[in-house]
């Protein structure tokens, strides 16, 4: 709502007020006192202003306008400020449930509605015996207060899937820079780490040769398995597979780090913290690692110490190296390509954190990184316990405040007062708090609570016999009418919304049935006690009549609404579908075109360092070392050029898993992919492509809980078979999910089950390319049918 409609609604108001009184005075021929047009006037004016400025300020707009409709209703006539006054403090009572939190727009219901009755009291006294007034006040509020609620709800899930469909969309054109980025990353790495090691080490050999030449044949061993460790970390580069078991902490790969630059004839000592798995542990050993390899490059011999400590805000990664010694050689000095430092800030950046680096006092250098905690994910404003409690001390205070002229000035009235009757407006206050209790339990539990609002529903005409209610007689069964409605327009939306099945339907029918018929009996029972002169039948079917029409009605705009709201979430998952395999596809791409970089630059000449190294060439394996430094050196330069064509945009396999998580994570679901050791690297191509599509339609399902995909391969005498077992899918998008994949599956043999209370299962046998197997059974239990 923009600010003309801000100011727009009150002035309405204002009209209508004017329209009621003096308007309606003025009508009947009498005119009203200039004092009172005066007082009115005043009263109009300030709630105006009060509610155009109701978005900044809304719980004081509140106080406001309540107060200074309660001293303008004192002087005037009745009716004076009728509209200002219910109409004005609902309006201001939604702002501030809409705008604040729920504590404190129920806190606002109960203190308002209290310090009404006490006002009430404190100028009527106890003489007034039905109080319907104050019972339909206080529904008012609390209409208004559960609408403004409702409103806040659905704005923030709105938001959120805005948020969620901004951030898909954003990643879609992100993902492949970021797999650009993460390759680069560790391209750079590998190089920076393993190549830069066989240089440090051949030429600290080469130039101790006359003294220690036994330091050559080390160096020539550590050459040839470096090598070979560079190229299957460059393999692992190529295509990384997703999580397999058995896979080192990340305490132990820290410390693994640690003893491979201790064998440099580094003297590192370290403390780490054990740390779990994901970004923030992946950024603190990228840290460690290149400034390790910074310090051997350039400070070599220098003591140095790595500390990581993970807290509960804040994870500290300290890396300090003091001065190298005298005479040191630098034998890796020049070798860095100048990237070290933004890999370190970018590590630290995308893990959500901050990183700083310079010399110290000493002369040594230090990298100090802080990245995120235990408790470091974002969480809505927290309000202190401090200011909860001086919200309750001023709602007291403001209840309190009528009672005061009440015991001063009306003590005698009030003693005088003595009835055994009790009115209707407190039985009817009753009732309404039942039914308030009702529909709070109507998302958990939604047949008992229809069950209670039927139920109270033949109480109403109870009440009003017991009470002697005087006023409307279709007025309080109209009032259990309405929140029934309102209970099964939920309930539809609802059904409709998740996809119920025909048993959820023939129950909320069951309820709609009974609906009609208690509150058909309530006015029934009625009006025929008030007494009546049209013949009982007649009261019965226009009962029944008017019951089915509301009833129809709140079905009918409950499957409306969620059929629009099925649509919207519908077309949601599809445009995140979409965006999610354009994205994969495209950061894959990228991934080939740099792998095929690497086959003809780096892993060449490392291989060729290796074969220098087993014929115990000291001098050409440094000289290929240095080369490979330099193509990786060139592949990082040219890695931004060229464009993806259609040809560098395969279908992706099991090796794309990892970036599949990537997608679905950006959009705020935590999805984990594991593979066990049994899945072989290499599969055959129809199995490969259908397990991706399998994963990939599972996890576009939708859903917020989290989702966990596990590949396994099992084996039996007839044959290998790659299962897949897939939870966190909703239960009602299985049958979507079983309708996409079943031609698939039955396409290789396999076998696809879908049942609710369980994950969602695939099986296929890893039967070579080729034709595929006729036979096939989707299975599916006789539970998820119903």
């Amino acid at each position: 709502m923009n600010r003309s409609d801000d100011r727009l609604i009150p002035v309405l108001l204002i009209c209508a007020q004017a329209a009621v009184w003096p308007g309606a005075v003025l009508l009947r021929g009498d005119a009203p006192r200039s004092v009172d047009l005066l007082v009115v006037a005043l009263v109009a004016g300030l709630v105006g202003a009060g509610l155009a400025l109701r978005r900044a300020r809304p719980v004081g707009v509140l106080v406001l306008v309540a107060l200074v409709c309660a001293l303008g209703a004192g002087p005037t006539p009745a009716g004076a400020v009728a509209v200002l006054g219910t109409a004005g403090v609902a309006l201001a009572l939604f702002t501030v449930a809409t705008d604040r939190d729920t504590f404190t727009a129920v806190l606002c219901v109960v203190a308002l509605a209290a310090w009404q009755s006490l006002h009430g009291l404190s100028l009527h006294g106890l003489s007034d015996r039905d109080g319907l007034d104050v019972v339909l006040t206080v529904l008012l509020y609390v209409a208004a207060c559960g609408a403004g609620l409702l409103v806040r709800r659905r704005r923030r899930a709105r938001r959120t899937a805005e948020r969620v469909l901004k951030r898909a969309e954003a990643e879609r054109h992100r993902l492949p820079a970021v797999e650009r980025r993460r390759m680069e990353r560790e391209l750079h790495d590998v190089s920076a780490h393993h190549l830069t090691a066989v240089v440090v080490t051949a030429g600290a050999a080469l130039g101790l040769r006359e003294r220690r030449p036994e330091l050559a044949d080390e160096a020539l061993e550590f050459a040839a398995e470096t090598g070979r460790e560079v190229t299957r970390a460059l393999g692992a580069v190529r295509a990384p597979a997703p999580s397999r078991e058995d896979v080192p902490s990340p305490e132990e790969r820290l410390r693994e780090l640690v003893v491979g630059f201790r064998r440099l004839d580094q003297r590192v000592d370290c403390e780490i913290d054990p740390l779990p798995d994901g970004a923030v542990a992946d950024a603190a050993y990228g840290i460690v690692r290149e400034a390790l390899t910074n310090v051997a490059r350039h400070a070599a011999g220098a003591h140095t110490t790595v500390l990581c400590r993970y807290g509960d805000t804040r994870t500290d990664v300290v890396v300090t190296s003091a001065a190298p010694p005298k005479g040191a050689v630098a034998h890796g000095a020049g070798l860095g390509s100048g990237r070290g430092q933004g890999f370190l800030r970018s590590r630290a950046r995308e893990a959500g954190g901050t990183l700083s680096s310079g010399p110290t006092p000493e002369g040594g250098w230090e990298v100090r990184a802080v990245l995120p905690g235990r408790t470091a994910a974002p969480v809505e404003r927290s309000v202190t316990r401090g200011y909860r409690s001086a919200q309750v001390v001023a709602a007291v205070g403001l209840c309190l405040q009528p009672l005061l002229p009440t015991l001063v000035i009306r003590s005698e009235s009030a003693a005088a007062s003595t009835g055994s009757q009790v009115s209707a407006g407190v039985l009817f206050a009753l009732l309404a708090a039942a039914q308030g209790l009702a529909l709070l339990r109507l998302r958990r539990a939604p047949r008992v609570a229809l069950g209670v609002l039927c139920a109270l529903a033949p109480l109403w005409p109870v009440a009003m016999a017991a009470g002697q209610y005087a006023g409307p007689v279709l007025l309080p069964p109209a009032l259990s009418m309405i929140v029934t409605c309102a209970a099964l327009a939920v309930d539809a939306s609802r059904a409709r919304t998740e996809g119920r099945r025909w048993g959820y339907a023939v129950a909320v029918a069951v309820a709609a049935v009974a609906a009609v018929a208690v509150h058909a009996v309530a006015v029934t029972a009625a009006v025929l006690d008030r007494g009546t002169t049209v013949p009982g039948w007649a009261v019965a079917g226009c009962a029944v009549a008017g019951a089915s029409l509301a009833v129809g009605a709140a079905l009918w705009g409950g499957a409306l609404r969620g059929r629009r709201d099925q649509a919207a979430r519908g077309d949601q998952e599809e445009r995140l579908a979409a965006w999610t395999g354009e994205a994969v596809r495209d950061a894959w791409a990228e991934r080939r075109r740099i792998a095929a970089g690497l086959e003809t630059t780096v892993l060449s000449r490392t291989a060729d360092m290796v074969t220098e190294a087993e014929a115990g060439r000291l001098d050409a394996t440094a000289d290929r070392a240095r080369e490979a430094l330099a193509a990786m050196r060139a592949l990082l330069d040219t890695v931004r050029q060229g464009e993806t064509g259609p040809e560098l945009r395969p279908q992706p396999t099991l090796q794309a898993l990892d970036l599949l998580a990537h997608q679905c994570r950006a959009t705020g679901r935590d999805v984990e992919i594991r593979l066990t050791d049994r899945v072989p690297e290499r599969l055959p191509t129809t199995v490969d492509l259908t397990a991706y599509h399998v994963a990939e339609t599972v996890l576009s399902a939708g859903g917020e809980e989290p989702a966990m995909l596990e590949l396994d391969l099992e084996r039996d005498a007839g044959g290998n078979t790659l299962t897949l077992a897939a939870t966190g899918v909703p239960r009602a998008a299985r049958p979507v999910v079983r309708e996409r994949l079943a031609a698939r599956v039955a396409a290789l043999g396999g076998t696809l089950a879908t049942d609710p209370p369980g994950p969602v299962r695939l099986r296929l046998p890893l039967a070579p390319d080729g034709p595929a197997t006729p036979a096939v059974a989707v299975e599916d239990d006789a539970q998820g049918e119903r």
